[in-house]
């Protein structure tokens, strides 16, 4: 998980930490537990993540790139 570069999307889409967390269903907490990989997204979760911030992948932010 890229926590940075999860802000960094969200910042350029105008999306606030508040308004991922009600799109989302989730309190400020937990998304913040997420982000920090003390627990960890569902799958349907990064799926409306990657819907709202309008991403052709998650690869990069939930996933890390794969390396030769």
């Amino acid at each position: 998980m890229d926590e940075a570069r999860l802000m960094y999307e969200m910042q350029k889409k105008g999306v606030s930490i508040k308004d991922m967390c009600e799109k989302l269903g989730m309190s400020r907490s937990a998304f913040y537990r997420k982000c920090r990989s003390i627990s960890e997204f569902t799958q349907s979760e990064i799926q409306k993540i990657v819907d709202i911030l309008e991403l052709s992948s998650p690869m990069g932010i939930f996933f890390a790139e794969k390396v030769s």
